[in-house]
């Protein structure tokens, strides 16, 4: 780990996850906690009850400029970024010609610009990808900025004490606002099907905020292993494992991310593609399966049908703590992604019986 520890990059928060005891691990490219020393267990639950804090600086910030850089971007992208209003925030994908996920982001259109958050892993290949693309655009990588998620119920007691206007917030709302001594970018989303907000705000400054939002008796800090329990739990995708460039937003059931306009108009890569599965339907889905009793199943774990036959795979698995069971999501063929229907789950060698079940596994808890 010598060499590999020395190559990583780090946040601005580092220094402050191993004085808090956080055991660091490579992730992205980035050193990164992946639990502190409550465990896993308790910072999953801890999110559920109250607020939890995420250090998500390693993402990617760009902000897009020109003349109409919503416009723009739907040239790369099946939402509709042109419809949406002024303080409000999309998620979508960048597709490729085949209509496969090159990343997912979240679109924040602003007063003069677009403020786009992709993934930590494909962040240089998106940016490289956006600036070749965008024409009459400038796509501006914002490298002295961190980001933090604040996601709990308590989340918005927390913040409101630095600014009365956080309940007035709705979900997908985006706003530049003072939060006592700090200028950030507030969104009201997160990645864990609960209320929260990301909080982005200059690099110089995310120690210190951090060091404040943690000595707030609500707030204790999370790592990647609890932000990977409580997202499966909540359903939402994990760029490369549910969705990659071999998946199409149509397979991974992101269908809803594409308004009746782009659906028929298309105009962005892979168009045809994901406009033929919307009219014939696709040959897998993205499921969420259920486990039959405590034996988690992993990524990669085969799906049987009662024939003993090859039916998919598990893209995404571990216990929910907060339903107390074993969870999983993964690709079926169409004729089995139908609620109820029983499989087999090859755990170690040895079929597990299994069923499919609806997604999300809790019921999401976002502001109105």
């Amino acid at each position: 780990m010598g060499d590999t520890a020395e190559i990583l990059k780090t946040t601005p928060l580092n220094a402050l996850h191993k004085e808090l005891g956080a055991r660091m691990v490579p992730f992205a490219g980035y050193e990164m906690p992946v639990q502190y020393p409550a465990g896993i267990l308790t910072e999953h639950k801890h999110t559920r009850a109250a607020a939890g804090l995420f250090d998500v600086s390693h993402m990617g910030q760009v902000k897009i400029t020109g003349a109409d850089p919503a416009k723009a971007l739907e040239a790369l992208v099946p939402g509709d970024i042109v419809a949406l209003d002024v303080g409000k925030m999309r998620y979508t994908v960048l597709t490729n010609d085949a209509g496969g996920i090159m990343d997912d982001l979240m679109v924040n259109k602003r007063d003069r610009d677009l403020f786009v958050i992709v993934n930590a892993a494909c962040k240089e290949q998106d940016i490289a990808h956006m600036r070749s693309h965008l024409k009459g655009c400038e796509v501006e990588y914002l490298e002295d900025r961190a980001m933090l998620a604040l996601q709990g119920p308590a989340a918005v007691d927390v913040l409101s004490r630095l600014n009365s206007v956080m309940p007035a917030m709705s979900f997908g709302m985006g706003a530049t606002l003072a939060l006592g001594k700090y200028e950030a970018f507030v969104t009201r989303s997160g990645y864990t099907g609960e209320d929260g907000f990301e909080i982005s705000l200059p690099a110089d400054q995310a120690e210190e905020f951090a060091r404040w939002l943690i000595a707030q008796p609500e707030v204790k800090p999370i790592g990647l292993g609890a932000r990977d329990s409580l997202r499966l739990e909540a359903g939402l995708c994990l760029y490369g494992h549910d969705i990659d460039t071999t998946t199409t937003p149509i397979e991974a059931g992101l269908a809803w991310t594409i308004s009746k306009r782009r659906r028929e108009d298309g105009g962005y890569p892979g168009a045809a593609v994901v406009q033929k599965q919307l009219k014939d339907g696709v040959a897998r889905k993205r499921v969420g399966i259920q486990p039959e009793g405590r034996a988690p199943a992993r990524e990669g774990t085969e799906i049987l049908n009662d024939k003993g036959e090859k039916i998919g795979v598990i893209t995404s698995g571990g216990f929910g703590p907060s339903v107390d069971a074993p969870v999983a999501m993964g690709y079926v063929a169409t004729d089995y992604a139908k609620a109820g229907t029983p499989l087999s789950l090859m755990v170690r060698g040895k079929p597990l019986p299994a069923k499919i079940c609806t997604l999300p596994f809790i019921t999401k808890r976002y502001a109105k």
